[in-house]
């Protein structure tokens, strides 16, 4: 069971790769900033490629890959790219448990293999809807997010 999880995390790893090398991921979030779309039209777009992406990737290769070609135009559009950081990173992790290819959820399936996929895939979907319940009030009430480092650091400018 340990080596089957390994050899999803490497292959996963290994996918990372190869859609870095190939820029898919790079192309995909150039070819949004480029339709010239509402704020808010911006930021639904980036979160559902973000989502798309975090079915087949691990966070930290999605970040690389495509925060450097988001930030600007979201920066530019008026968005605090604090809250942003949240609101992706909610978005990430929806990505990782969500079917067809979520990577927790098989390793969830290799923890407790005496359980049925179809019952692990079903168990995380209260959880999806919750964290799609959270991005919304997070996009509605930006404060919840940005709060905490508000006070700690002082407000943006």
């Amino acid at each position: 069971e340990s080596t089957m999880l390994m050899f999803i995390i490497g292959m996963s790893l290994l996918y990372s790769y190869v859609m870095s090398y190939l820029h898919i991921s790079q192309s995909a979030a150039e070819w949004i900033v480029a339709q010239q779309l509402s704020k808010w039209m911006l930021l639904t777009t980036i979160l559902s490629l973000i989502i798309v992406l975090g079915f087949f990737l691990p966070p930290v290769s999605l970040i690389l890959m495509t925060a450097p070609i988001i930030l600007p135009p979201l920066k530019a559009a008026g968005f605090d790219l604090i809250w942003f950081g949240v609101v992706m990173t909610v978005v990430m992790e929806m990505g990782l448990i969500h079917p067809p290819v979520g990577l927790n959820i098989f390793v969830i399936k290799n923890v407790a293999p005496d359980i049925p996929l179809k019952d692990v895939i079903w168990g995380v979907m209260p959880f999806l809807g919750l964290m799609f319940v959270a991005v919304i009030l997070l996009c509605l009430f930006p404060g919840i997010a940005t709060w905490f480092p508000d006070l700690v650091m002082g407000p943006a400018s």
